[in-house]
């Protein structure tokens, strides 16, 4: 008697790049037990391909030119009901774009120079409810926890982002729908946790020790 075939693990490819999307293809088709059912170019497609239930985990890029962050796409997916596990997989490390991702409901991080054994075991820690965290990024969370006082909030990243981004105070507040304020406010804590006085020092040392992307 013949044991019934496992179902496989069905996987939606996120990323704007065509040859990034052949590859994860071609390394994911060959793992047993994975099915590569779609792909999306920008996180639009992607928030409406996984709203069909067809999938069982995405595999999200963070960046998608001008659209949607694949942040927000995580969120919008996460939201819906019988949503799919999301996986991140980005080139990004940085603890902005890290805090971003889990809060939107990521079950998993994991950077794009990961081996393919590792990706496909995330991929199977995802599609069983459990976390994925790539060993680096574990370390820069677990780094936060310990010392809590000293880590910048997810909003004083944001603010922080933007500031490094070329953004006066006036275009963050407008952006993130904040007074200028308390902008100003979130500026001065963040020159008191890294130990400057100034927006240049402020984005020059966050960006040393991987808090923002430049």
């Amino acid at each position: 008697m013949t044991t019934p075939a496992a179902t496989p693990i069905r996987l939606l490819l996120a990323d704007d790049h065509p040859v990034v999307r052949a590859g994860l293809r071609a390394v994911l088709d060959a793992e047993p037990g994975f099915r590569v059912v779609a792909e999306a170019a920008t996180a639009e497609q992607a928030v409406a391909l996984a709203s069909t239930g067809e999938f069982d985990v995405v595999l999200m890029d963070l960046q998608f030119g001008a659209g949607m962050h694949g942040s927000q796409a995580t969120a919008a997916i996460t939201a819906q009901r019988g949503a799919p596990r999301v996986l991140i997989l980005t080139t990004y490390d940085s603890d902005a774009d890290i805090l971003a991702a889990v809060e939107a409901g990521a079950a998993g991080y994991l950077l794009k120079d990961a081996p393919p054994e590792e990706l496909a075991a995330a991929v199977r820690t995802a599609a069983a409810g459990r976390s994925a965290l790539a060993p680096a990024v574990a370390h820069r969370l677990m780094d936060r926890m310990r010392t809590p006082a000293e880590a910048l909030t997810k909003r004083e990243l944001e603010v922080l982002q933007l500031v490094g981004e070329g953004l006066s105070n006036l275009q963050i507040s407008k952006r993130l729908f904040l007074s200028q304020a308390t902008v100003k406010s979130h500026l001065v804590h963040i020159y008191a946790k890294l130990g400057v006085d100034s927006r240049t020092s402020a984005v020059a040392a966050a960006t040393a020790r991987r808090l923002i992307r430049r």
